[in-house]
């Protein structure tokens, strides 16, 4: 048998809606594949999930078996694990179906590998597929197929600068297909005619291009080396510094940032293959104490003598603005709970800050860019711009997306919003200072060939970004009941107060991240950043345009946030009643009614809210309701609090949607 080690995802359409019928259609069915796959606990669904498995019966091509099926291949569960269950509850027909498409799955076990090759020199891509007999290759390059590239070797003799770069293979067995790993060319010019010509294209061994430099360096500087080889296989990499190895430092460029005197030393790059090992050249790397603060003064005069040392300056910045987005009921995907207190959570934090916070939740494609235009409107020339995401996410050649609430089964970047596109609007804007914040996942999205197409960066260095979780891993939110923060805020929150360079501040969320043993080796924060000034989140606000502008801008953020003034209504009947509002996020009005004054001969008086806007979301089972906890909201707690008693309560969502102001309908109803 194939090897069944691989997900449930790697199923095609055409053996899962065969799966589901069996399912779906039988005693031994759904259900029971649940109960006995929640045998291992991270498979286990809860009451909820069964519940919206079950509700699938009622639409038109619905199936609860593929919905169970969803939930399971969301927690990585393999089709071997599939089968065993399938095996234990007895349902010999889905076995023996699910074992004869494991035994014609393909399965990629040699992919290629990226490389760096002299121009003028052979390149050869490798990749091997198990699975049934009579396998075909095609490869790829770009979206484009390679004329001929039908065998499990791609080669491109001579390679070129003007070869494109980026690479990849399917594997073909009838209707069945699988996708290797992209894999990029890159084709470095010679240096001399000599030294294209003396290198044999059929010659196994190593050949180091660019050995690293000498440096150096203050305390707090960034550290980066460089050693560059090629080599068929191509080269593996591994840095030494006085001697010993630097873990994780396997790449042919190693980067230290915030460097202290304990990196100071003799450094060295191992390059080796599965035929031979080199050595780069032995650099030496100073690092000695930063000598003038940025302040002092100091002039080509002064060399000889010591720098004048004015303490650091005070860096300001002339607004601070942050867009807060959190999605968590997506109509095709898994619903996600810790979005909703991760936004309230931080937008208290920030608005102590002084940043005018934009908190909204479940956002369409159009509405998320909708937010995103609103926010860039909100920032001018050294505005400090902050952006959070929590929600599903990707992340393909290097570029991060977000994924909107009404994004298809099978969704690409056309369906998403990519970050780094919101970063190049924000840089037009002149920022100040650029700040990411992404608590979602980034693995690679298989449904999504499309190289994306983003402009060159500007060189600011004001760019910070911090990840929830490493390259091609996922993020995480704990399962603690309603109330509850992602991995991610659990630790920023500690520290968002903290006047701390921002660079410094993730780092240390990053240290209290590591001590969490449920995600070692599973979620870890990872900080990008180019900051060259020692820039924070808690910096005074000193704008630099005239008064009128700054009106403008406070203008522009107050039309969405200002709450309408408590009023207070006469009716017929001689009831007064009170209409108070509360704000749970941008886009959520809080609205409750109620009695200040009856007339003696009325017995008991009710007011309520009634025809709410058809656009808006709200569920009337949450309307008009004598306490806080029944509208259904996790964050009562956090408002109702200053509200008066015997009151009618009443949530409305989706306040984006709405195209023209909305009064709220109101009745009074007396006895």
């Amino acid at each position: 048998m194939a090897d069944g080690n691989v997900p449930i995802s790697t199923l095609g359409e055409a053996a899962l809606a065969r799966l589901c019928e069996l399912l779906d259609n039988c005693s031994r069915g759904w259900r029971k594949l649940a109960e006995i796959a929640g045998a291992e606990k991270r498979f286990k669904c809860s009451e909820e999930e069964l519940e919206m498995c079950s509700l699938k019966v009622l639409e038109p091509c619905g199936s609860p078996s593929q919905c169970l099926l969803q939930l399971l291949s969301e927690r990585d569960c393999t089709l071997k694990y599939l089968l065993c269950c399938l095996d234990k509850m007895g349902h010999t027909e889905a076995f023996q179906f699910l074992s004869s498409v494991v035994q014609e799955s393909i399965r990629i076990v040699v992919q290629p590998e990226s490389q760096v090759v002299t121009e003028g020199t052979r390149a050869s891509f490798t990749c091997w597929a198990t699975g049934p007999p009579e396998l075909s290759y095609q490869w790829f390059c770009g979206k484009q197929e390679v004329p001929g590239a039908t065998t499990p070797e791609l080669v491109i003799d001579p390679a070129t600068p003007q070869t494109p770069d980026w690479y990849i293979c399917r594997v073909n067995h009838r209707a069945s297909f699988a996708f290797s790993r992209w894999a990029r060319l890159q084709v470095k010019q010679s240096s001399s005619p000599a030294s294209a010509s003396g290198y044999c294209p059929t010659m196994v061994g190593l050949q180091i291009l660019c050995q690293p430099q000498p440096c150096t360096l203050d305390e707090g500087d960034s550290l980066q080396l460089r050693c560059v080889a090629i080599g068929n296989p191509p080269p593996q990499y591994q840095w030494f510094r006085n001697g010993s190895p630097i873990e994780g430092a396997r790449n042919s460029h190693l980067q230290v940032k915030l460097v202290t005197t304990a990196e100071r030393g003799c450094y060295a790059c191992k390059v080796f293959n599965l035929f031979q090992v080199l050595w780069s050249q032995d650099t030496v790397v100073e690092i000695g104490p930063q000598l003038f603060a940025s302040g002092g003064s100091w002039r080509e005069e002064d060399a000889g003598s010591a720098p004048e040392h004015n303490g650091p300056s005070q860096l300001y910045a002339t607004d601070k603005v942050a867009l807060l987005m959190g999605n968590m009921n997506y109509l095709h995907h898994k619903h996600l709970k810790a979005p909703m207190v991760d936004v309230h959570e931080l937008t208290n934090l920030l608005r102590q800050l002084d940043f005018k916070v934009v908190s909204l939740l479940d956002l369409s494609k159009d509405e998320m860019q909708m937010a995103v235009n609103e926010f860039l409107l909100l920032l001018d020339k050294g505005v400090y711009g902050l952006l959070y995401y929590a929600g599903h996410g990707y992340e393909n050649f290097g570029n991060s997306f977000m994924v909107p609430i009404d994004a298809p089964r099978s969704y690409t970047s056309e369906h998403c919003l990519c970050v780094q596109s919101v970063l190049q609007s924000m840089q037009q804007r002149q920022t100040g200072l650029n700040i990411f914040l992404l608590d979602m996942c980034r693995k690679r999205n298989l449904n999504d060939d499309i190289i994306p197409q983003v402009g060159a960066l500007q060189v600011t260095a004001n760019i910070v970004f911090g990840y929830a979780t490493c390259a091609d891993a996922e993020a995480y939110e704990l399962s603690q009941g309603e109330l509850f923060n992602g991995i991610f805020v659990s630790f920023l929150k500690r520290w968002l107060l903290e006047e701390e360079k921002i660079t410094v501040l993730l780092d240390k969320v990053a240290e209290d991240m590591g001590t969490l043993e449920i995600t070692k080796g599973r979620q870890a924060l990872e900080l990008r950043s180019n900051l060259s000034e020692r820039r924070a989140l808690t910096d005074p606000i000193k704008p630099s345009e005239g008064p009128e502008e700054f009106s403008v801008r406070n203008l522009q953020w107050a039309k969405a946030h200002v709450l309408p003034e408590s009023r207070y209504l006469q009716f017929d009947c001689g009831a007064r009643v009170q209409l108070g509002f509360a704000a749970e996020f941008s886009n959520i009005l809080i609205i409750y009614t109620r009695i200040v004054e009856m007339p003696q001969e009325i017995t008991r008086c009710e007011a309520k809210l009634t025809d709410v806007p058809e656009e808006l979301d709200v569920d009337l089972k949450f309307t008009n309701k004598e306490s806080p906890e029944e509208m259904g909201s996790s964050l009562s707690l956090a408002w109702s609090l200053s509200f008066p008693g015997c009151c009618l309560y009443s949530r409305l969502c989706g306040l984006q949607k709405l195209r023209v102001s909305a009064a709220p309908p109101h009745r009074c109803c007396s006895w």
